[in-house]
């Protein structure tokens, strides 16, 4: 038993799975920064980016399928983004010293991976002339490890962190290869074309749709989705339009959500807390990759 004041009593006859690194972790323990009971987890980042849908249309979202090589969500659609560097909270000290480091360096890894993995420029400020061009040079770039820092610095250019907005925060506690702390932030496209293209070392397409079709091809078995993308999805096809979803993030603000199994009609099942506007915090252990 875990001595902390976090920890819990498992319920009557529920299932303790191994690959739970600690069962008395109590998945709604309220403070976001305590790592106690928790397994080594890397900072992480993605940009749920929503385009408007035509006419009525619910937004489309845009995704990336991982390649089937990868080893974290083979095969699996999900949101643009990746782990935050070091650079990353370099550059937060500089356009986000009011906001909490972790916050911060986070939104940048989310804007700098979704250039790397789309070519897509979100909360970048000051693009201008051949704006294709110098996105396509900067991806290049980033895709050859440079530092994002020098890049901006290179091209005139500045953050607009304010672009991203906070909407949740996975933290499983799976006793798995790679464990990931990932801030999802919601952000409206760009307006007008632009090209996107995919690093095909790291995912094998990407696509615009909306979250119904999302949740349609994904219960047909035409597309894969970890858990946590899953909830989101399910969440996010509520929303009429982008200022329902940052209604939704004002209202909820993002709380840590740790994924648990628990037990039911002996059953196992895969669940979050219910305080975090998700309308679904339950699914059959069986029918979802955790990621």
């Amino acid at each position: 038993m875990n001595n902390n004041d976090n920890s819990r009593t498992p319920k009557s006859g529920e299932i303790i799975p191994d690959h739970i690194v600690d069962p008395d972790f109590d998945p709604t323990w309220s403070d976001d920064d305590d790592e106690r009971g928790l397994a080594p987890a890397m900072p992480a980042a993605t940009i749920i980016i929503l385009r408007d849908g035509m006419g009525q249309l619910p937004p489309d979202i845009l995704m990336v399928r991982r390649a089937a090589h990868m080893r974290f969500a083979a095969g699996a659609a999900v949101f643009p983004g990746g782990r935050v560097d070091a650079d990353d909270h370099y550059l937060a000290e500089q356009w986000a010293a009011d906001l909490p480091p972790a916050d911060g360096a986070a939104r940048v890894a989310a804007v700098r991976e979704t250039l790397e993995e789309t070519g897509l420029a979100i909360g970048i400020d000051g693009l201008r002339g051949d704006v294709a061009g110098v996105l396509s040079d900067m991806r290049a770039a980033l895709l050859s490890e440079a530092p994002f820092s020098t890049l901006l610095t290179a091209h005139g250019l500045t953050l607009d962190l304010a672009a991203l907005t906070p909407f949740a925060r996975w933290r499983p506690n799976f006793r798995t290869e790679r464990v990931f702390d990932t801030r999802f932030y919601l952000a409206r496209a760009p307006k007008g074309e632009h090209a996107l293209h995919v690093v095909e070392s790291e995912n094998s397409d990407l696509f615009w749709l909306s979250a119904a079709a999302a949740l349609s091809a994904h219960h047909a078995g035409e597309l894969h989705m970890i858990f946590p993308t899953r909830c989101n999805i399910e969440r996010l096809a509520e929303f009429a339009d982008y200022s329902a979803a940052l209604e939704s993030a004002a209202r909820y603000a993002p709380r840590r959500i740790t994924p648990f199994v628990e037990t039911r009609d002996g059953q196992s099942y895969l669940s979050i807390r219910n305080d975090c506007g998700y309308p679904n915090t339950s699914v059959l252990v069986d029918r979802t990759m955790r990621g």
